[in-house]
């Protein structure tokens, strides 16, 4: 068998497998988290999120309501050297992100059941 034959071969099973993963894969919420800043943003996205007193004033003043801390925990950067993950009883995450053509940064604690949000810092 000639290389390019095997070539052809080859090109034409991958496609195939290319198309049955996109059918079986259609509109399923599948994602492939596998870094570790992913995998914190998406165990945040996927609990109850609580607010401190001061930081629920804080976000009502810049008009931020609960679509836009979610944005902020989707798109956001985990600063891992202001964090301390390994915090008893829930690890804090300092947290960069933009919304609204604002900068912002939130401290969150991560627990097992709740994340709350505990800083809120603005800057223009």
């Amino acid at each position: 068998m000639k290389l390019i034959q095997r070539i052809g071969y080859y090109l034409g099973g991958f496609s195939i497998g290319l198309i049955i993963l996109a059918f079986f894969l259609n509109g399923k919420k599948t994602s492939c988290s596998y870094g570790p800043e992913a995998r914190v943003l998406k165990n945040m996205q996927s609990k109850k999120i609580s607010y401190n007193q001061d930081v629920y004033l804080q976000l009502a003043s810049y008009n931020i309501d609960t679509t836009g801390i979610a944005n902020i925990l989707k798109n956001g950067d985990i600063d891992f050297s202001k964090s301390f993950p390994r915090q008893k009883p829930c690890g804090a995450y300092y947290i960069d992100s933009s919304y609204d053509n604002i900068d912002v940064s939130i401290i969150v604690e991560n627990c097992d059941s709740v994340a709350t949000i505990t800083n809120f810092k603005p800057s223009r």
